[in-house]
């Protein structure tokens, strides 16, 4: 029995096999045939190219007509058309519009395949050029400029900006078989196909040009701050950070800003002399600087390796401020309240000692405060009541009890802070961490 099963079994594959080779036989039969009616030997970037074509098969139904792009040997478009039967097909193939491919040759190739899958190929190369707008339009939300032509490809539109203009850019229709585009932002750079606004910036308002380049797509102007040679890299629209090793008492030469006299440089980090030459305060280490252009100032932030610095076990590393009452440059504009991002960076003066300068009406309010020290920028470790002593006569440490959630600091009862004076708020850590002291001392 086992025998005859396997026999059978036998004869079964057989004869599977021997339909697969019938079906290898058959594969692929037919007479398929591609004639070219239209003439295609040019083309610009951006278009969308059409084509006529005659297809047919005398033995065997057609399938599908391919039409592909292929600049050099990359295929980068493709068009599919569906031939149920002999005859005449139009269909269009759309030429991307790429940057940094300068004008030259480029391949359309069609394939047209019937239901055996038997194929034929025909290729024809095509001259293209990248279109020559006669003009562009800056577009912004209140306002279209026209951008002139300056050069091969580049293009400019120079008006009485604002320091600051948010538009995207649009292109003609150039030829019969043109298309309008767009040119938006995207990923921090302009790119093709968006309307996504690009943040020109100029470093102060006036007649200046706004200018684009069809090939590079390179735009300008955007400002590009440096700070003794090492550039900011752009955060969003009205912020960038530089993290860098500053060195205690060297110059700080800022650039790209060009009304940098009329920005608050923070006393904690920073000094500025009469001649308006900036110098760092803070002791030697590496630190994120990162610029508002909003309100005007230097956000300066204590790291460690690539990280912002936190509070160590020993006492050394950052301290940070979370509350009401107090931010910078002032508290009226940039509160930090219970918002992390916005956490302050005490200045580390060394021996576990940290440091903020505050304002009195402007950087901390005069008559109520409600914030507490924290190991990072953030939630996590953090200066409770029993944490922190000061025999301060203006400031009190909350228990839970005494009007402030433990670790808080507020403003004694019947006590102001003197609106114009300075105040330094220094926490010495050399006890450890959980027995600071705090000191507060007007000049």
């Amino acid at each position: 029995m086992k025998s005859y099963l396997i026999n059978i079994l036998l004869g079964t594959i057989a004869v599977v096999s021997s339909c697969k080779k019938d079906e290898k036989f058959v594969y692929q039969i037919g007479d398929p045939k591609i004639e070219l009616k239209s003439a295609i030997s040019a083309a610009h970037f951006g278009d969308s190219l059409v084509f006529n074509v005659r297809v047919s098969d005398s033995e065997v139904a057609l399938s599908t007509l391919k039409a592909q792009l292929y600049f050099t040997d990359d295929k980068v478009t493709e068009t599919t058309i569906r031939t149920k039967e002999n005859g005449d097909y139009s269909g269009k193939i759309y030429v991307p519009f790429l940057k940094d491919i300068p004008d030259g040759k480029a391949t359309i190739k069609f394939v047209l395949q019937n239901i055996s899958q038997k194929k034929t190929e025909q290729s024809f190369d095509i001259d293209l050029s990248r279109p020559d707008f006669p003009y562009l339009t800056l577009v912004t939300e209140s306002k279209s400029y026209r951008m002139e032509k300056t050069g091969r490809n580049q293009y400019a539109a120079k008006e009485n900006f604002s320091a600051e203009v948010k538009g995207y850019i649009q292109a003609p229709k150039v030829g019969e078989q043109g298309n309008a585009m767009s040119f938006g932002w995207v990923n921090n750079a302009v790119d093709f196909g968006s309307t996504a606004e690009i943040p020109f910036s100029n470093s102060t308002s006036g007649v200046y040009p706004i200018q684009f380049n069809t090939l590079t797509f390179q735009a300008s102007p955007f400002i590009f701050v440096l700070l003794n040679g090492s550039l900011f890299g752009r955060l969003d629209d009205t912020h960038s950070k530089v993290e860098m090793v500053l060195n205690q008492g060297e110059t700080a030469t800022f650039e790209g800003i060009a009304d940098l006299q009329d920005w608050w440089i923070d006393p904690d980090f920073f000094t500025r002399a009469a001649d308006g030459v900036i110098s760092f305060k803070g002791i030697t280490g590496k630190y994120r600087i990162a610029a508002d252009f909003a309100l005007k100032y230097f956000v300066v932030e204590a790291m460690a390796g690539n990280d912002l610095a936190k509070l160590q076990e020993d006492g050394t590393g950052a301290v940070w401020i979370i509350g009401e009452g107090v931010g910078k440059p002032k508290v009226s504009s940039n509160q930090v309240g219970w918002n992390t991002d916005k956490a302050l960076c005490l200045a580390p003066l060394g021996n576990k000692k940290y440091q903020i300068t505050l304002k009195a009406g402007e950087s901390i309010n005069t008559n109520n405060i409600n914030f507490k020290f924290f190991h990072q920028k953030g939630w996590g470790g953090e200066f409770g009541g029993t944490d922190v002593t000061t025999s301060s006569d203006l400031i009190f440490i909350g228990d839970g009890k005494n009007g402030r959630d433990s670790g808080n600091l507020g403003i004694k009862t019947g006590k102001t802070l003197e609106a114009g004076k300075t105040y330094l708020f220094t926490l010495d850590l050399t006890a450890g961490n959980k027995k600071a002291v705090l000191t507060v001392v007007s000049k």
